[in-house]
């Protein structure tokens, strides 16, 4: 049976929305009904960085290859059919199975067939969105070789026939998806959801029928498991007796249930619950944050920025260690060490307070990179009497918040909870990389003097607002310090 003329082309690029939520793709499909929306900054950049790494594997395989552009289908099939040695932006389309894909290269091998071959920020191609991605060129192309994948850290590898079975589960669903002009169920999800363009289309509905996975904690299993026991909104998971809530998958135990409860009446009346003592270390307290550049282009993970606010706590207590490339970034890691031994000179007592468990994994990965595990320094931060101490770890434990998710900023921006406001209201980690970037780019000394002071400044509030959050929760709650308990 012929596809329908006015079913969307199913495209390898639409993998990456398919594999985050099914609704999304379907509303990136059918954009032409009001659904279209922007692009951040970060998802920007990320577009941006993928093209150099495309134009860096581009230039590479000119300078050795002949190295000839598609702009369209027939043009990527003569191009073929002259036996040229790389296609670069080769055009495929399979009409009969309603399928088109556009794959960065297509390489001759020595004994005439192409495969197809991207280029990836990723540092692994066994992602699902890779292998279905690769899987649709291969397909196409009717390949019996694997496709090639060009990673981000420089590497090179393969994706065979074990990705047939995603890319056919991947063809299936999207032509079922795409036949209809009724936008899917969607469950929500706090980490995919807040990421999502569409997340305003969507969050009424959910919010209007009272969506079970609104609340922090209850996964879509969870939020099924609940519904097929007689519980199908917030409302009804509050009245419930947590006794009376039998054993579900990832729900089993009596504080799960007694949470989940909790976290509904929370979201219904904005109250915040202690369901245990805050266990505060005593000692002198100096907030530290890092602000780091993921892993790209062969290169690792640079911390550009090391942060703290010691005991004083005010702005101008602030103190950082900075690097301007990551040609500097052992030189920042050292002085970071320095820093630390200097703070633990001065207070015997230390407390060195973080956000989540990133600045201990980032320590550790960092003492590894530079072989310093038995460093004097190291030892202490990370040994059995470490300093280091995760608020959000005792946060999470102690408390059940009216939020669907418990980051820095949804605790502290929020006016009934901390209310601590940052200075840039769109600044961000994921916007403090962005600027870093640009700041590596800039050529105008004052322009990237007031990039730097723009990231200075936000890492600046991150620990000042772990302070406040340290006075709020000292404040309001009963806080057991070294066994004793404080009200």
């Amino acid at each position: 049976m012929p596809r329908p003329a006015d079913i969307p082309l199913i495209k390898p690029s639409d993998a990456t929305s398919w594999s985050q939520c099914r609704r999304r793709v379907w509303l990136e499909h059918y954009a032409d009904l009001g659904f279209a929306a922007p692009v951040d900054a970060f998802s920007q950049h990320l577009i941006e960085s993928g093209i150099a790494h495309e134009q860096a594997v581009y230039q590479r395989l000119a300078s050795t290859r002949d190295v000839q552009r598609a702009t369209s289908a027939e043009q990527t099939s003569a191009l073929m059919a002259k036996g040229v040695e790389v296609i670069y932006q080769a055009r495929l389309v399979d009409k009969d199975n309603g399928i088109t894909g556009s794959p960065d290269f297509l390489i001759r091998h020595p004994g005439g067939e192409y495969q197809p071959a991207d280029a990836k920020l990723s540092h692994t191609a066994d992602k699902q969105v890779i292998q279905i991605q690769l899987g649709l060129y291969r397909r196409m192309l009717g390949a019996r070789l694997p496709g090639i994948v060009y990673l981000g850290n420089g590497e090179q590898a393969l994706v065979g026939d074990e990705a047939n079975e995603v890319t056919e589960n991947y063809i299936t669903d999207m032509r079922n998806l795409l036949a209809s002009r009724q936008q899917p169920q969607a469950r929500y999800s706090h980490s995919k959801c807040n990421a999502c363009a569409y997340r305003e289309h969507c969050t009424p509905e959910f919010e209007a029928c009272e969506e079970l996975s609104l609340l922090y904690g209850i996964n879509i299993h969870v939020a099924e498991g609940l519904e097929q026991v007689g519980i199908q909104t917030i409302s009804q998971l509050a009245a419930s007796d947590p006794a009376d809530i039998p054993d579900l998958p990832h729900l089993k135990n009596e504080g799960k249930k007694r949470r989940a409860v909790l976290q509904a009446k929370a979201w219904l009346s904005g109250e915040v619950f202690q369901i245990a003592p805050l266990a505060m270390p005593a000692g002198h307290w100096v907030h530290f944050d890092i602000e780091a550049n993921p892993p790209s282009d062969g290169m690792q993970e640079h911390v550009y920025l090391w942060g703290f606010l010691p005991p004083g706590y005010q702005h101008s207590d602030y103190t950082s260690i900075w690097t301007d490339q990551g040609a500097e970034d052992e030189s920042g890691w050292r002085q970071f060490l320095e820093q630390i031994a200097l703070y633990r000179q001065r207070y015997p007592d230390l407390v060195l307070v973080h956000y989540s468990n990133y600045e201990r994994t980032t320590i550790r990965n960092y003492a590894r990179r530079y072989g310093m595990e038995s460093n004097h320094v190291v030892v202490y931060l990370l040994g059995p009497d470490s300093p280091l101490f995760d608020i959000q770890k005792v946060v999470k434990n102690s408390l059940v918040l009216p939020l669907q998710g418990f980051g820095l900023k949804d605790i502290c921006k929020h006016k009934q909870l901390v209310d601590f406001q940052w200075q840039d209201e769109v600044a961000g980690s994921q916007w403090s990389v962005v600027q870093f970037r640009r700041f590596v780019e800039q050529q105008d000394a004052t322009a990237r003097q007031q990039l730097k002071n723009s990231i200075l400044k936000y890492n600046c509030d991150d620990v000042i607002a772990t302070r406040r959050l340290e006075q709020w929760l000292r404040a309001n709650f009963e806080v057991r310090i070294k066994g004793v308990s404080v009200d």
